[in-house]
């Protein structure tokens, strides 16, 4: 009997070492696969993830890019634009001044026209001095920027022109102006002073 069971225990000793071999065996590759692939992954999820975090920061800072500039460039034209408005209603309130003193200087040369031959030399030289100065003075102002409005032959144009005086006549087509009593300026597109007109009509 004691033969037996030492028998029986020895073959039940070898089914469970068996048992126990397989099972380690078959679990060692599981180990030794997890332990080869996993830091590799880890890592390769890591730099992906860091990768869409550089490329969405480098998204935004793009686009934070964009709306400066796009910001500066408004805010350069508004700088522009005013500076320029301002130029121009520094030049038309100069303009403005200084429109009368040409037309007295012109009024005189052209009444003191009739009788300059009747007059003395040093006369003459007066009027062409006072002449040089009109001459001068229109200069700076064309330089400024300052223009004359047409008129005579022109369409009358009531945002450029005010009609003081009607005249039917034969000579001009209705509604033409025919005289200029006084002359019209603009700077660019605003109009410094209109032009004082005689205007045609249907005789």
């Amino acid at each position: 009997m004691d033969a037996e069971s030492e028998a029986e225990n020895e073959v039940l000793s070898e089914r469970e070492e068996d048992a126990s071999l397989d099972a380690l065996s078959s679990a060692e590759p599981a180990e030794t696969s997890e332990t080869a692939g996993g830091p590799d992954t880890a890592e390769l999820i890591a730099t992906r993830s860091e990768l869409k975090r550089v490329e969405a920061e480098n998204a935004e800072l793009k686009n934070q890019l964009a709306r400066r500039q796009a910001d500066f460039e408004n805010y350069r034209k508004r700088v522009e634009r005013e500076r320029s408005e301002t130029y121009n209603r520094v030049v038309a309130d100069i303009a403005a001044k200084l429109l009368p003193v040409s037309d007295n200087l012109k009024r005189a040369l052209e009444a003191e026209a009739s009788v300059e031959a009747a007059e003395s030399d040093e006369f003459r030289h007066f009027l062409s001095g006072v002449d040089l100065i009109w001459k001068q003075l229109h200069g700076v102002l064309e330089a400024l920027g300052v223009k004359p409005i047409p008129a005579v032959g022109e369409p009358f144009n009531p945002h450029v022109h005010e009609a003081v005086v009607t005249e039917a006549t034969d000579e001009y087509e209705p509604d033409t102006v025919m005289q200029e009593i006084v002359a019209g300026y603009r700077l660019g597109d605003k109009l410094i002073r209109p032009a004082l007109v005689k205007v045609a009509t249907r005789k």
